[in-house]
């Protein structure tokens, strides 16, 4: 077993990560740059270094990081996800210098990581892709034939892309004319390739994904599917498992074809294989995703394996433990991300001191965050602060239990999207589980509803605050 781990990321899931090493005996290295000297995770784990005064650089450095690892005594490295996750020159830099990257291949990273390598992977393996391009697009006289040919409106995506960044919807040529610049000027700066093809876009399609665990000796399983389809601006709000629209015939099949994906992939470690569910209720394979997914919890709460961990074991070069009939489904879990975030004001970072924090709690409720009272949440990195994950029996059961989840939950000095997301609850569309990728924008009223929540709630915090001040 691997006995020290560096982590190589930050934030909510590093304190997650750390969790699972005390867990498994395995001692903990954590690093920080100066901005987040204070932060969780550096106070959690059993060693921490300093990258130094850039608040970003560090964590990009993947030179600097293995030479961490390597002068800390770890053997083995996990990316977590965002920074250096899915970077196939870490995960080489690492198999190069003995280390353990826990995760795929470098190879594998690199071969899923090129979009139009990895359709021409499923398209070999007999995975449904969305019609497009046949590689990358040569110049914009290709992608307006392209276009032509399966029709709008279409998909304009950075081959290297990924985090919803690199992507531009046209209805028409003009727009295609427009975009096609753009899109590769984002490619580059972003990823550092101008490479980019194109998808016939699926309309108002269900974003589904599957949780695959392979080991190095050939096995792969999957944990079921996550609907991740409220989302705005292509980054998710609220993760659901399994999906309340899909039957078990449906969910069986996407399973499978998940497991062939990973299989045609050569994958190991966990993953996450992405499909688009169209109105008519075809599959059609949107990306793998190399890497541990932030929603990764609610898998977590209706199968009961910790996936961390068997991440971990995987690494450890140990089989699988379980096979696919073991794999069984119990309840219904939902995540939120609680991102610090003003949803009256565009969706704005809100950076700053958390005054008071309260946790929630009960049964069914977890709290996965990097947030305490005094923290100050630094403006260099992403705006997710903490993800609340609440589990129940049946989908009614778990909506309930959430409203009173995100009631408990008490985020102050900064605004949060949980007044959103309580209105979301509410939202008569979603209760009835009828909702798809476009959720978001059809509803433009939920941000009043969510600015009512929010008075109120602000209201009830400060009554309690001045009724407890009395009672002193």
């Amino acid at each position: 077993m691997i006995k020290k781990i560096l982590i190589a990321n930050r934030g909510e899931i590093a304190v997650r990560l750390i969790r699972a090493c005390a867990e498994m005996n395995i001692t903990s290295v954590a690093v920080y740059a100066d901005a987040d000297r204070n932060a969780l995770h550096v106070k959690k784990a059993d060693e921490a270094f300093c990258l130094g005064p850039e608040p970003v650089s560090g964590y990009l450095n993947a030179h600097r990081l293995v030479n961490i690892a390597l002068a800390s005594g770890c053997d083995a490295i996990h990316p977590g996800y965002g920074f250096l996750s899915e970077n196939p020159l870490f995960a080489q830099i690492c198999e190069r210098r003995n280390i353990k990257f826990i995760g795929p291949k470098a190879s594998v990273i690199s071969q899923l990581g090129n979009k139009t390598h990895a359709r021409d992977t499923m398209i070999k393996a007999g995975v449904p892709v969305t019609p497009g391009s046949t590689g990358n697009l040569k110049d914009i006289d290709e992608a307006k034939a392209v276009a032509l040919d399966i029709g709008y409106p279409i998909m304009l995506k950075a081959t290297s892309g990924g985090g919803g960044r690199g992507i531009r919807l046209c209805d028409n040529e003009a727009e295609l004319i427009n975009y096609y610049p753009r899109v590769i000027s984002e490619a580059t700066k972003a990823f550092g390739s101008a490479d980019v093809f194109m998808e016939k876009c699926i309309v108002n399609p269900r974003h589904i994904e599957v949780q695959i665990l392979a080991d190095e000796h050939g096995n792969v399983i999957h944990l079921y599917e996550r609907d991740c389809s409220i989302q705005r601006r292509h980054q998710k709000l609220i993760e659901i498992a399994p999906s309340p629209q899909l039957n078990d015939e449906q969910r069986h099949f996407i399973g499978d074809l998940a497991v062939k994906a990973a299989k045609a992939a050569g994958y190991s470690n966990a993953g996450t294989v992405e499909f688009l569910m169209a109105e008519d209720d075809q599959f059609y394979f949107m990306e793998v995703n190399t890497r541990l997914q932030v929603e990764h919890t609610i898998t977590e709460q209706i199968t009961g394996i910790d996936i961390v961990q068997e991440q971990f074991r995987i690494a450890s070069g140990l089989p699988l433990r379980f096979t696919q009939d073991e794999i069984h489904i119990r309840g219904y879990a939902m995540e939120f991300r609680i991102n610090a975030e003003d949803p009256k004001n565009d969706f704005l970072p809100s950076y700053g001191k958390i005054t008071r924090y309260l946790a929630p709690g009960g049964p069914g409720v977890r709290t996965d965050a990097a947030i305490y009272t005094g923290y100050i949440i630094p403006p260099y990195y992403d705006s997710m602060c903490a993800k609340l994950i609440v589990w129940a029996l049946q989908w009614d059961e778990v909506i309930q239990r959430s409203k009173r989840a995100l009631k408990d939950m008490g985020v102050y000095g900064v605004k949060t999207t949980i007044p959103y997301q309580n209105a979301i609850l509410n939202n008569e569309d979603f209760v009835s589980a009828s909702f798809d990728t476009s959720f978001v924008e059809q509803h433009p009223e939920l941000i009043n509803y969510s600015v009512k929540c929010s008075q109120r709630h602000l209201a009830l915090a400060f009554a309690a605050a001045i009724a407890a001040h009395q009672g002193m």
